[in-house]
């Protein structure tokens, strides 16, 4: 089956930066949706046509990925406000900070926690990515239909790089 604008795939991939150093791995397959919110649209645009087996190779500028880097994304904080048991890698919704943080921090972000002082903490708004142009080499694992319950959810629950808030020890892109 031909991948089209509506389907599942499951893919694995080496994604490296600019220089070659590889950044993450996916050696076993997982799904997406096309047509939903789980993958850039460039790397969708790439996939169509496509069948299982094959080999997609993409460069892709910061503008077609993660964004560009936004200082305006990052913030310092009380270190009080935060858990005692507080590490960097630690990921919060923007929408679930702890009471007290700088009312101008967007809800609508994941924030990062990149570095801990005894007074304050660093919070990143910015995906680890953004700035960054990346190298991606994908395979396709596997093409399917996509059921109408996947459609009218619009994600098999994997988003490519998707941050989502966690617990600590957990820091992983996908």
């Amino acid at each position: 089956m031909k991948i089209t604008p509506q389907c599942v795939v499951a893919l694995t991939w080496t994604l490296k930066d600019t220089l070659g150093d590889i950044l993450d791995e996916l050696d076993e397959p997982v799904e997406f949706l096309l047509g939903g919110n789980d993958l850039l649209a460039k790397i969708e645009e790439s996939l169509q046509g496509h069948e299982a087996g094959a080999q997609v190779e993409l460069h892709l500028e910061p503008e077609q990925a993660f964004g560009d880097y936004d200082e305006n994304l990052v913030f310092l904080e009380p270190r009080n406000l935060f858990p005692p048991e507080l590490e960097e890698g630690l990921v919060f919704d923007g929408a679930a900070l702890p009471i007290g943080v700088n009312p101008e921090t967007p809800p609508g972000h994941i924030y990062t926690v990149t570095e801990i002082y005894p007074e304050h903490v660093v919070l990143d708004g910015n995906h680890p990515l953004a700035g960054i142009a990346i190298r991606l080499s994908l395979k396709v694992e596997s093409v399917r239909e996509a059921t109408e319950a996947e459609i009218g959810q619009g994600s098999m629950g994997t988003g490519f790089f998707k941050l989502e808030a966690q617990a600590p020890g957990n820091n992983t892109l996908h």
